[in-house]
């Protein structure tokens, strides 16, 4: 008999959670800005880029949880789950929406968003896999890199909710309350990839194998959206996307900061980690309570 020490569970804060739902939401886009952000291509782009990679990606998670379903067994879980695939379905939706309005303004998503497409519908998508041990190990290859995927979602979402600059620099109304509706639901719901995967398999050497690809695709994808943003923006001559603009708006508050995000890295990959232990459900719930667009109202 071992007399080795368990290893440290993650530690979860029960009052965070919250029964989930899908809010119907209403945007308007005839009015905003190229540069919704005035004054700051830059930060404009790299945060449109979630317009690009949500809504195949959010489409992904949701085929990937209605697989994953008949394997939860706790029946508060199923119903998270269920919430979750609710609230990211009309996330993939409002991000949609807003391509087309891109494209009135000259600025045309398509060649990046059809590479997107086939990144998670071909390379994440369904294999044709024996029956039985294989089928089952990519199934939980992808929900552990959902949980994986969460834990930026989350932070991004609690980055939003607090990005107070934003407003200072006099950011569209309409596409901030996007961000922080989304970002509050994100937050909301932050917990449940990661109770998924605990569930269905929760092993230490997938979880961190899995956030090594899942954050390597992100900072690929990411980079190239902003990139692929600056050089076709019809009102910029040799737009640029680079590190250290990325590190300078950081300093000013306009996007995450560089060591915020590096200092998330440790923090997912501790054994003792819960996502409730980031962000604030109140927060998220107070914002979702005040949100124009989740409540049949407008953000101008």
């Amino acid at each position: 008999m071992s007399n080795k020490p368990p290893a440290p569970a993650p530690a979860r804060v029960a009052s965070e959670h919250i029964d989930l739902q899908a809010r119907n939401v209403s945007f308007s886009w005839q009015d905003t800005p190229l540069h919704w952000l005035p004054g700051d291509p830059f930060a404009t782009h790299t945060i449109n880029v979630l317009h690009l990679l949500l809504p195949a990606g959010e489409r992904w998670f949701v085929h990937v949880y209605k697989q994953a379903l008949p394997l939860i067994k706790d029946e508060r879980l199923r119903e998270d789950v269920v919430g979750f695939i609710g609230q990211e379905a009309m996330h993939a939706a409002a991000h949609d929406d807003v391509l087309p309005h891109l494209k009135r303004l000259g600025l045309d998503p398509t060649p990046y968003t059809a590479q997107v497409d086939w990144l998670f519908e071909k390379l994440l998508g369904d294999r044709t896999l024996p029956p039985g041990r294989a089928q089952r190990w990519w199934l939980l290859e992808r929900v552990a890199m959902i949980a994986a995927i969460e834990h930026y979602t989350a932070f991004l979402g609690n980055w939003v909710l607090n990005a107070d600059e934003l407003d200072r620099r006099g950011a569209d109304p309409m596409m901030l309350d996007l961000l922080r509706w989304h970002g509050a639901e994100e937050v909301e719901h932050r917990s449940v990839a990661f109770d998924l995967f605990m569930h269905v398999d929760g092993g230490y050497r997938r979880r961190a194998r899995t956030w090594a690809t899942a954050f390597t695709a992100l900072v690929f994808l990411w980079q190239r959206g902003a990139r692929f943003f600056m050089e076709n923006d019809p009102t910029l001559h040799e737009g640029r996307a680079t590190f250290g603009q990325f590190y300078r708006a950081g300093q000013r508050g306009t996007l995450p900061a560089t060591g915020a995000m590096l200092r998330s890295i440790p923090t997912y990959l501790s054994r003792t980690y819960h996502p409730s232990q980031e962000g604030s459900t109140a927060q998220a719930v107070a914002y979702l309570a005040s949100s124009p667009g989740a409540n049949g109202g407008t953000a101008r």
